[in-house]
């Protein structure tokens, strides 16, 4: 063991958590390594247990708040999002912000071969701190641990995730859900020539679905699927209100696929 490792209690501190019973956040720490290797008698054990039940509420915490948050994405859409939430690199990074490596407890061969560091040591030792989180005070306690994380991940998922245009994401879900493609018509035409402003909107089975306005035909039906996207509860970072277009055409309840 390194003389270098931190007293668990200052964990507490940086990670904005308290612990009725600090054996569980102390066997969060505990290296298989370093158990191999001590001779004395002790009762400690190792952080593997806690890591098989903190990797489940992780993801039990992470697919209900994405349930909740997406409520018209598919199974498939969620656990892709949940993939990119909860991936090594990301519990690595998690791990590294809260120092989690200045507290294992590791074994010689361990500690001399980068193991403090280890992106793999990192994330089960985090997910092991959710076990001790868990099994000390609760599934509300590691919600309120995860949830700032997860929600500032979910931004930097979520712009990965709408990559593609508008347009194309709306295609994808309502030829998927629907069976049809959906249909961009010009409904007005403002302007003179040199400054042309197009509103379009676009339908599926002949439903309308969203509304945009633009300089170009283009960019009004990139607008009218980003509308659409966010009345389908998908993400759609691009959607900006417009609620004088919206009074002047208002739509009618989306016509969604029975369950």
């Amino acid at each position: 063991m390194s003389a270098e490792v931190r007293d668990v209690a200052e964990f507490e501190t940086i990670a904005g958590l308290h612990f009725n019973d600090k054996r569980y956040l102390q066997s969060a720490f505990v290296h298989r390594s370093f158990m191999n290797e001590i001779e004395e008698e002790t009762e400690l054990t190792d952080n593997e247990r806690l890591e098989f039940l903190g990797d489940a509420v992780l993801g039990f915490v992470t697919s209900e708040m994405l349930y909740r948050l997406f409520p018209n994405l598919s199974e498939g859409e969620l656990t892709n999002l949940r993939a990119a939430l909860v991936r090594r690199e990301t519990l690595a990074r998690f791990a590294g912000e809260l120092k989690v490596g200045d507290f294992l407890l590791l074994g010689h061969g361990e500690e001399d071969s980068g193991g403090r560091t280890r992106p793999a040591t990192l994330c089960a030792t985090f997910e092991a701190v959710i076990g001790a989180v868990y099994i000390d005070a609760g599934l509300s306690a590691v919600r309120e641990f995860l949830a700032p994380r997860l929600e500032d991940e979910l931004e930097r998922v979520a712009v990965v995730a709408l990559a593609k245009d508008p347009k194309s994401r709306l295609q994808e879900w309502i030829q998927s859900e629907l069976g049809v493609t959906p249909r961009y018509k010009t409904i007005v035409t403002q302007g003179p020539d040199h400054a042309r402003v197009f509103t379009v909107q676009v339908t599926a089975d002949k439903h309308p679905y969203g509304i945009g306005r633009g300089r170009s035909k283009q960019e009004a039906a990139q607008s009218a699927a980003a509308m659409a996207l966010h009345r389908l509860g998908l993400p759609a970072l691009e959607y900006t209100p417009a609620p004088d277009l919206e009074a002047e055409h208002p739509l009618p309840p989306l016509n969604l696929p029975q369950p």
